[in-house]
């Protein structure tokens, strides 16, 4: 494992049955980095969370935070601190937001108070204070989104997972989103960001990946990919400042 990286990930095959999704991938992520995933519809970007998570099984090395976790289940993952928050947000919708919240905390009861926690996630989501007493199921897409987020947030994660925050939200609360998930930043956490929303996945990260039909086609710091002609054309649009 390369000094400095906190995940890297080498030569990763996955897939469903005898369906290979993800052929020979490899990434890395350095630690307190925002680092973006971005491609088309069905290219394996959830593929490649679900397989980094436990959640899938996979072939090749995932190193992270100095050990090997290749093969190890799930829990052991969320264990040592890695966090993904899916697509579909699976939240508990007729449980309070608070209670999706300590739920999202228990690794850690043993040696912090709830309270301490649910400061820290009201200070970066004031809105689920405000809706703290409010069942989840009946929270509006975007505060779904958030909540789902923080959940994951209160569990002190090292590596948070986002696969598309963005979907399926207003431009407004996509805004909201991104600009929360830059100031996760200043927390020391490092994301892996998966996302459609290409223009917007590149705006907030430091490094990007672009995959198609399961491997990477492209890599590069985000700021030079975002000029890159082909990033352009095919995903920020022709012409688009």
């Amino acid at each position: 494992m390369t000094a400095g990286d906190l995940l890297r990930v080498e030569d990763l095959h996955a897939g469903y049955g005898k369906a290979e999704v993800l052929r020979g991938l490899s990434l890395r992520a350095t630690p307190g980095s925002v680092v973006t995933v971005i491609g088309p519809n069905g290219a394996g970007k959830s593929t490649l969370l679900n397989a980094l998570m436990g959640v899938l099984a996979a072939r090749g090395r995932i190193l992270y935070d100095g050990g090997e976790v290749s093969g190890t289940a799930l829990e052991e993952r969320v264990r040592r601190g890695m966090a993904l928050v899916p697509e579909v947000r699976a939240l508990f919708g007729t449980m309070p937001v608070e209670d999706n919240l300590v739920l999202g905390g228990y690794r850690l009861r043993a040696r912090r108070r709830p309270a301490d926690g649910l400061e820290q996630v009201y200070a970066l989501f004031p809105r689920l204070k405000e809706r703290r007493a409010q069942r989840a199921g009946t929270l509006s897409g975007g505060e779904r989104q958030m909540l789902a987020i923080a959940r994951a947030l209160i569990g002190e994660p090292r590596l948070l997972m986002l696969d598309e925050p963005s979907l399926g939200l207003a431009p407004l609360i996509v805004k909201e989103i991104f600009r929360t998930i830059g100031q996760l930043r200043e927390t020391g956490v490092t994301i892996l960001l998966v996302e459609q929303n290409a223009r917007a996945a590149l705006e907030v990260a430091d490094y990007g990946y672009v995959l198609e039909t399961g491997e990477i086609a492209l890599e590069g710091p985000a700021a030079q990919l975002a000029r890159d002609p082909r990033i352009v054309e095919t995903y920020l649009g022709v012409g688009r400042s």
